[in-house]
């Protein structure tokens, strides 16, 4: 196992006490492109999605194994865990959300807006009341390397939310170019969503309104080094967002205050361990872990 030293970057006096581990772990390489990290706390385990292989992988917590979760796994992207325990997915060859029940059957969430497929469902994302959120650009549908090439039956890359009680789905965004990694702040009172093909790439906020509307949707952050991709709030409101050199911490302000330099290409992020203080990170062929002193979200 690969030990690489954690260069935290300080931009801003708010990020001068952000630390963790001196060395970070490289848990796995020799991927194609690795996404969409998701932690189990029950069995202390990672998926995480090869996409161009067509695989979900599995990292063991207590043994520091890495096998095969799916394969082949209908390119598998992003993945969130909901709060029954359960897996949630984004399947880009098979352009729908799915979610793994307890007992390994898949239940399809969405593969249709007004009778039309889906794109390529990218990052998804749950809130407390169970609707789940989901973003539909197109990398699935461009060509045959993460996915089946196709033409988009829908027109246009949206930000959609499946609802929890009859599971109707409808666009809550509908003016992105390629909408990709979102993340609900501590209270879910706001939504970033990374809009990864603008230029420059950035980071727009929403306000979550109780029927589940968004309103806002001004620009949060922008990128100063190639694209963002996936997004995950800390337990303090701050927004960490995988980019070319590293994961960008944002303060709630949206002043970017410090960074965590990543040998390679991030592409997302999320929390785990016990305490919810390991941070994982999936990075062009690699997956990589640092224990830090800050945590994710306690799930409510």
């Amino acid at each position: 196992m690969d030990m690489i030293k954690a260069r935290f970057e300080v931009l801003d006096e708010r990020f001068a006490r952000v630390n963790g581990d001196e060395r970070m772990r490289r848990l796995h390489t020799g991927c194609r492109w690795t996404e969409g990290p998701a932690y189990f706390p029950a069995g202390r385990y990672l998926v995480f999605s090869d996409i161009p292989n067509d695989r979900v992988l599995r990292w063991d917590e207590t043994t520091g194994a890495v096998g095969v979760f799916r394969e082949p796994a209908g390119f598998h992207n992003g993945h969130t865990v909901d709060g029954l325990g359960r897996l949630v997915s984004c399947e880009q060859g098979n352009r729908r959300v799915t979610r793994t029940e307890h007992d390994g059957t898949t239940t399809v969430l969405a593969e249709t807006y007004q009778g039309k497929k889906f794109n390529s469902p990218n990052d998804v994302v749950e809130a407390r009341d169970g609707a789940i959120w989901f973003t539909d650009p197109s990398y699935g549908i461009d060509s045959d390397y993460e996915g089946h090439q196709a033409e988009s039956e829908i027109g246009a890359c949206h930000v959609y939310r499946a609802d929890p009680v009859d599971g109707s789905v409808r666009i809550v965004a509908d003016d992105f170019t390629r909408p990709n990694g979102l993340a609900f702040s501590v209270d879910e009172s706001l939504l970033y969503i990374v809009d990864t093909r603008r230029n420059p790439s950035h980071i727009r906020v929403f306000d979550v309104k109780d029927s589940g509307r968004l309103t806002g949707g001004e620009i949060f952050a922008t990128c100063d080094a190639g694209v963002f991709d996936g997004v995950r709030v800390d337990d303090a409101g701050r927004v960490w967002a995988a980019a070319h050199d590293g994961l960008h911490c944002f303060a709630p302000d949206g002043t970017r205050i410090g960074k965590l330099r990543i040998p390679e290409v991030c592409s997302n992020l999320t929390f785990g361990g016990p305490r919810r203080n390991d941070l994982f990170v999936t990075a062009s062929s690699s997956v990589y872990t640092l224990r830090v002193n800050f945590a994710g979200p306690k799930r409510r």
